[in-house]
Order: structure tokens, then sequence, then C-alpha cells
């Protein structure tokens, strides 16, 4: 039990965080009703609605956690700066939504068509509220996910994974938009913030740096005694 713990106890942040993320994000889409901030920008009404493109929206939920749990068992390293990634992110969409509460008005009333990918937008319309959208966590952890894997030492020689990767990121940064989850103002946005967190994490190596302070500090104290 001992090793199992040594082994496995950089999984307590991401549970904890989880946790934390989960319970907030409810708080807000239940206190978000009719939101003072109205997120538009006029490319929006040129966007089509392509009711297909909700087969990547879904899939993020399965590509962002893969990546996550691949980095987790593969390179503590790699896992770390994935989670200081996504993590500060999506704690920053939370401050927005709690401080500037928004919304959109882009969904259609009426589903131009009736198919099964109809359907499963209109269900996704049913169980998310077009609020706390800015800037968009689906465009930002696709971008956090890509770079994982582009950062992946093990997948540097795998160029199949690498490409699959990157078609999944994009086809999923465009699903937001063309089936009316988000405006292009919260793919903006989320594309600055992950080039911030991009220098961040993966130029200036700040969980490297850490981890150097860390190990210094823990080295003199060990010689000390």
């Amino acid at each position: 039990m001992k090793n199992f713990y040594g082994r496995y106890k950089h999984a307590i942040p991401l549970i904890v965080y989880a946790g934390i993320y989960c319970v907030w994000f409810a708080w807000l889409e239940r206190k978000v009703i009719n939101p003072p901030f109205i997120i538009h920008m006029q490319a929006d009404d040129v966007i089509p609605f392509c009711e297909v493109f909700v087969v990547p929206y879904f899939l993020w939920f399965v590509y962002v956690s893969a990546v996550v749990l691949y980095c987790f068992f593969k390179n503590k390293r790699e896992y770390l700066n994935t989670c200081v990634f996504l993590f500060t992110g999506m704690t920053v969409f939370l401050v927005i939504s709690t401080l500037w509460p928004n919304g959109h008005h882009l969904r259609p009333y009426i589903m131009p068509r009736e198919n099964i990918f109809s359907r499963m937008v209109a269900h996704l319309y049913s169980v998310d509220t077009p609020t706390n959208l800015w800037p968009s966590i689906h465009v930002y952890n696709s971008i956090g996910a890509h770079l994982a894997v582009v950062h992946s030492e093990s997948l540097a020689a795998n160029k199949k994974i690498r490409t699959g990767s990157f078609i999944l990121c994009v086809s999923i940064i465009l699903s937001t938009m063309f089936i009316k989850q988000h405006s292009m103002f919260d793919v903006l946005t989320a594309f600055i913030m992950a080039a911030v967190m991009y220098a961040v994490v993966y130029q200036a190596n700040v969980v490297t740096v850490y981890q150097t302070r860390i190990g210094a500090r823990h080295g003199r104290r060990v010689r000390q005694v």
C-alpha cells in the first residue's frame, strides 16, 4: 500500500481539482440564468450551423481524459506540465464566469434538419445552458492536450498519433462554433490564454524549475542533518 501511494500520489492534485472544478461549475450553471454580458461577434452570424460537428465536440471528453491519463502513467514531468496548463486555464475561466457572468444567443430556435446529429445537439442544449462560455474550455483544453502530445518524449516518433491528435484538436475547436456552443470571441480568447500558458509551461519550464528548487532545498536540509 505504501509503495502504491508513493507511485501514484501525484494523482491527488488531479482528483482534488476535479472535485473543486465540478462543484464550482455546477454552482455557476445554477446561478447564471440571465447573464448581463452577452458575447457576440459579427463573424458568428456568418458561421453556418453544422450538426455533424457534435461528434468531435463530444469526443473532447475522451480526448482530454486519454491524454491526461497517458501522461500520468508514462511520464510524471509531462503529466505535471499538462495539469498546470489545464488547471490554470480552467481556474481563469471559473473566475471570469464568476465575476463577469456571460452567455450568448447563437443557438438556433429550430433545428434546420432532423437527423441523429441534430438530436445529439438538441440533447446537448438541454443539459448545457448557453452561459459561462468565455474563454472556451473546450478550445483551451484541446490545445493543451495536443501540446502534451507534441511534447511527449514517448510519442516523438509516432507521427500517426501526433497527426491524429492535431486533426481531432482542430475538429473540436471548429465544432464549438459550428454547433453554436461558442462565439468566435470565446475561441480567440482561448487561443490567447493558451499562448500565454505555452510560454509559461513549455518555454519557461515552470514545473521543472520548481521541482529543481524544491530538490535543491531538500538536498541542503539532508546535508545539514
